[in-house]
């Protein structure tokens, strides 16, 4: 089974010197959050270039460029992967029901959506923030509620 074998992986990674600092799920978080990010970068790549072809895509109403169509087609694919291994390897909790999780998790992600977006236009447009560093502290700040948004909310222990 795939999952016990990310999760021997995770154990075997997390040694003393990181168990002082780390609690396991946020080391296993961590190293599922980097597994399924290598994922949607391979992806996204394959997509683009074999799939989407680096060509515009003229929907009738609307025609998109090649890297947003992507990113279309990438988003569902991840969203499922950092699903299971999140449920599966980083927090192994199975009490709840999958589709129960799986809303949550959904609302969860929206709310990651919504954070970047507000603190984009808020350290861009409004603190002056250059994009890049804000893109940074976006990223720190989205990550710290999605890792909160899933230990207590979505894979919650009760």
């Amino acid at each position: 089974m795939v999952s016990k074998w990310l999760i021997s992986i995770v154990d075997a990674l997390y040694i003393p010197q990181i168990r002082r600092f780390l609690p396991r799920d946020i080391f296993g978080y961590g190293l599922c959050g980097g597994l399924n990010m290598m994922f949607d970068t391979l992806w996204y790549f394959l997509l683009y270039h074999y799939v989407v072809c680096e060509q515009f895509v003229d929907l009738g109403v609307v025609v998109m460029s090649p890297h947003i169509v992507t990113l279309c087609l990438v988003f569902p694919i991840t969203f499922f992967t950092g699903f299971w291994l999140n449920r599966n390897v980083a927090f192994r909790v199975t009490h709840f029901s999958s589709s129960r999780q799986l809303a949550r998790y959904a609302l969860s992600v929206v709310g990651s959506i919504l954070i970047n977006y507000l603190c984009m236009k808020v350290f861009v447009e409004i603190l002056y923030i250059w994009p890049t560093p804000s893109k940074m502290l976006t990223t720190v700040i989205s990550t710290c509620y999605s890792f909160l948004a899933a230990r207590y909310f979505t894979f919650r222990k009760e």
